[in-house]
Formats: structure tokens, sequence, C-alpha cells
């Protein structure tokens, strides 16, 4: 199947002090450096950014800045949201989108190919990833199909809490190991990203 990425970096980033939580540096490299080498082969159609206001300052970006088309910053959903609507306008191909947040530097290989065989396997809509005993809500696959149930689920009912919608649409998850990293840990706060920084130091001496 043909599958977009989309990077979700539309958040206030509150937890970091705020600013553009991607371009924070880890190891001489930003973050948002960091999950487009990992996402982006794996999405043969491309990779979009979910950013809201001045485009410019992503010009290293190697694709479309697509912000939320839902005002009042209502989360998660608005950025999925902005990227079917544009896989569906501009990949007619397109049949699914593949969803991470910018912050997550150490994403799996294999995280959209397992995706799309659990989703094909189960039938559902979306596959969700898994690591630890708990779902990683928007590091997803998701059908193009439900595009309009989203926007109407994000502008005629208010609905914005991600892992609601995804129980509704019986999202299949599929785990991950923990060991000896997590590939879905992100990073939220300063101590975060020192613990990043060791981790990658880790991985480098083994």
């Amino acid at each position: 199947m043909t599958t977009l990425g989309v990077i979700l970096a539309g958040g206030l980033s509150r937890r970091m002090g705020g600013g553009d939580k991607p371009l924070r540096g880890l190891a001489g490299r930003t973050l948002l450096d960091r999950v487009v080498h990992r996402f982006g082969p794996q999405c043969p159609a491309g990779l979009i950014l979910n950013a809201n206001g001045d485009p410019a300052r992503f010009g290293a970006f190697p694709g479309a800045i697509v912000p939320d088309g839902v005002s009042g910053h209502p989360g998660p959903l608005a950025g999925i949201l902005a990227a079917l609507e544009h896989a569906r306008a501009h990949h007619p191909a397109v049949v699914e989108v593949a969803s991470v947040t910018g912050d997550a530097p150490f994403l799996p290989d294999d995280l959209v190919a397992r995706l799309a065989a659990a989703r094909r396997r189960s039938g559902a809509p979306i596959a969700v990833a898994s690591s630890g005993g708990r779902q990683h809500f928007t590091v997803a696959l998701w059908s193009v199909s439900l595009l309009d149930d989203l926007r109407a689920a994000l502008i005629e009912r208010d609905e914005r809490r991600v892992g609601a919608y995804l129980g509704r649409h019986g999202a299949v998850p599929v785990d991950w190991p923990i060991e000896p990293i997590d590939p879905f840990l992100n990073i939220n706060t300063p101590e975060d990203l020192d613990l990043a920084t060791a981790l990658l130091a880790r991985i480098a001496e083994g």
C-alpha cells in the first residue's frame, strides 16, 4: 500500500518551555532531523510536517508543511485530520497515513511495515504502536477513509481525546520491546533530553 507519513509538530511544548520542540538539538542534530532520518524511508509517498505558524522556520524539512485546519489548538487529532485531508487532495493513490511525533528520535525501522501488516490482518482502520504496556496514540497508521468521520468528530462533536477515538474504531495495537531502548521514548522535558543524550552515548559505546 502507498503510505504518506506525517510528523506531528503542532503542539505548544509547554513542558519544554515553549518553542518548537522538534528543533531542539540532540547530539549535534535536531530531533526533527533524527525523526526524518528514521521515518522517511518507511513512507513511499513522502513526508509532511503538521505545524502551525510561519513555515519558514522548518525550511530544511523535505516535504510540505501542513497546518491544522481546525482553530484553537484542539490537539493531535487536528494534525491527523490535516494529514488525511492533504493525502486526499494531493496524493490520490495514498490509502493510509502513518503518524509519529517530532520528538521521538529512536523510532523503529519496521514501524510502518508492522503497523500495516496488523491493520491488514485485523481489518481495523487504525493500527497503533505499543511498548511497555502502553499505547502511543499518536504513533499510528490511519486509513484515509476515516477523513469524514474524523472531521465530524472534531468539528461537529468537539471530540479531542485521541485514545477515545482509537477505541471507538477498534484500533489494533502492535507491541515493540523496550530493551535495550524504548523506541517510542519522546522528549517532553529537559530531563528527557538529557536521558536521550545518555542513551545515544550508550548506543555509540556498545
